[in-house]
C-alpha cells in the first residue's frame, strides 16, 4: 500500500505512535496457509439501514426488524434484539463524519464480555431519503472505558487488499480512521462519549 507498506517494513524501527500502530498490524499479519481448509480473504462486509420500514440487509440479504431508529444531524440510531448465544440487545450509532459504528452489546443474565464499546471503521452514507448503507473494512476497536482501545481485524484487512477485494487508497484510508479513532480515545481517557462529544457529537442509549 501506498502509506502503509513502506511503514510496516519500517515497523521495528519506527517510533511514536505511528510505529506503535505498525507494528501491531505487523504482528497481526496472516501467516502462510497451514491447510486446504483455511477461509479465503473476506469481501468488505455492505449493511443498508432503512428507517420508514424499521428493517436492516446484510451482504447476504437477509433482512432483520429494527426496534427504533433516530437520525441526528451526526448520525443514525438504531436498537434491536439479536439472536445469538451471548447476546440479546444491540445498539448502534453509525456515525459518518469519524467514520465508526459505535455499538454497545447487552449480553445474556450470566455472559459478561471484556469490553465496553466496539467501535467498527465503517464507511457510511445516505442513499436515499430514509436509507443509509454502511461498509465494514473489518477493522474494529474494542474499548474498556478509563482502560485500554485495542485495535482488531487488521490481518482480515490485509488478507482482503492481498486478494484485490479492497485497493489500494481504501485500505489506507480505512487505517488511516482507525489510527484516529485510537489516537482520540487516547487523548480522552479511553471513554467513547468523551471522545465523540469533543468532535460535538453526543451519544444516548436506552
Amino acid at each position: 500500500m501506498s502509506a502503509l507498506l513502506p511503514l510496516l517494513v519500517a515497523a521495528p524501527a519506527v517510533t511514536g505512535f505511528a510505529g506503535y500502530f505498525a507494528r501491531e498490524i505487523r504482528g497481526q499479519q496472516p501467516r502462510p496457509a497451514a491447510t486446504p481448509t483455511t477461509p479465503p480473504p473476506g469481501r468488505p462486509r455492505i449493511e443498508y439501514f432503512d428507517v420508514a420500514e424499521l428493517t436492516s440487509t446484510d451482504a447476504k440479504g437477509y433482512i432483520r426488524p429494527v426496534e427504533r431508529y433516530e437520525v441526528q444531524p451526526w448520525g443514525v440510531y438504531l436498537a434491536r434484539t439479536v439472536d445469538r448465544p451471548r447476546g440479546r440487545y444491540e445498539e448502534s450509532w453509525l456515525l459518518p463524519g469519524p467514520a465508526v459504528r459505535a455499538t454497545i452489546k447487552h449480553d445474556r443474565p450470566g455472559d459478561h464480555r471484556s469490553h465496553d464499546y466496539v467501535l467498527d471503521i465503517v464507511e457510511f452514507v445516505q442513499v436515499g431519503p430514509k436509507r443509509w448503507k454502511a461498509t465494514d473494512y473489518f477493522l474494529d476497536i474494542a474499548v474498556r472505558r478509563g482502560r485500554s482501545a485495542t485495535l482488531r481485524g487488521a490481518a482480515e484487512l490485509l488478507a482482503a487488499h492481498a486478494a484485490g477485494h479492497v485497493d489500494t487508497a481504501t485500505a489506507d484510508r480505512a487505517f488511516e480512521r482507525a489510527a484516529a479513532a485510537l489516537d482520540g480515545l487516547a487523548a480522552n481517557d479511553h471513554d467513547v462519549e468523551q471522545w465523540l462529544r469533543s468532535r460535538e457529537i453526543t451519544l444516548t442509549w436506552m
